[in-house]
């Protein structure tokens, strides 16, 4: 297994004043060709939206597009007729397949702070669907909570709102974890005829950063050289065979709130 570190103070970063973003990506006026997509992963953007702002109505396609609210509250409007207030604990997906439009703006009188995640559909031209998971505090709380997986995967319902995973029509999984200090985590990456890409994030929880990584101490187990050391906002491009295990250990003093992706 190899790792490659991505600090996040090497994101590409805006402070528009409304809008606090980091981009893991190429995203609007950032661009780095060493870190354009992933396997199907193409943005990883870690937002931060002032009350009464937000992102007015725009065309999406050919995209699936999930948000993970970490705090505060984000509205959702949408030109399928879904209009939905989300909070900490939620998962939104679009399947913008041949076109939707879309608005997303913080509610209430709290900065909304989340991260929007965008991947590849393995097909082309779907019909646009909507879907909402939702998994508290205690599901993630040191224990990997598989919170998106592909739509053919068992135990996925695909339904606007149910139990499990979100659906996605990429070949991606994502775990979500809740790590207290001096725990411990295993993952196994899936078995298949390829070699596994994965992604690993560290959420910044303890508040706006733009300088050196700091707050909640991850490391993170198993690769070729040794173990690597995660600060919140850092993250990691992870190559692995199928069935290769990582471990990731909380080795500071606050918790962790930490992401894993598992993709082909």
């Amino acid at each position: 297994m190899k790792l490659v570190p991505r600090r996040s103070n090497e994101r590409g970063h805006a402070d528009h004043g409304w809008l606090k973003t980091f981009h893991t990506f190429s995203f609007a006026s950032y661009y780095d060709p060493r870190h354009d997509q992933f396997g199907c992963l193409r943005v990883i953007n870690e937002d931060r939206v002032e009350p009464r702002t937000g992102f007015g109505t725009h065309a999406h396609r050919e995209f699936e597009i999930f948000s993970y609210i970490v705090s505060g509250e984000l509205e959702h409007r949408d030109s399928m007729g879904n209009l939905e207030i989300m909070k900490r604990g939620d998962l939104q997906m679009t399947s913008a397949g041949t076109g939707i439009r879309h608005s997303e703006h913080c509610h209430g009188s709290k900065q909304v702070h989340f991260l929007q995640i965008w991947s590849l559909p393995s097909t082309r031209g779907l019909t646009p669907q909507y879907f909402t998971r939702h998994f508290t505090d205690d599901e993630k709380k040191d224990r990997w909570a598989h919170i998106v997986a592909p739509v053919d995967a068992p135990g996925v319902v695909e339904k606007r709102e149910a139990s499990g995973p979100a659906p996605v029509h990429s070949p991606l999984n994502l775990f979500a974890t809740i790590l207290s200090a001096g725990k411990s985590l295993s993952h196994t990456f899936q078995f298949s005829s390829a070699q596994r890409k994965g992604y690993i994030h560290v959420v910044q929880t303890s508040g706006y950063n733009p300088g050196e990584a700091s707050g909640a101490h991850v490391r993170v187990l198993g690769a070729e050289g040794g173990p690597l050391e995660l600060r919140e906002g850092d993250g990691a491009y992870i190559m692995a065979a199928p069935g290769e295990e990582l471990t990731v250990e909380n080795a500071g003093e606050k918790v962790a709130e930490i992401l894993l992706f598992d993709m082909e």
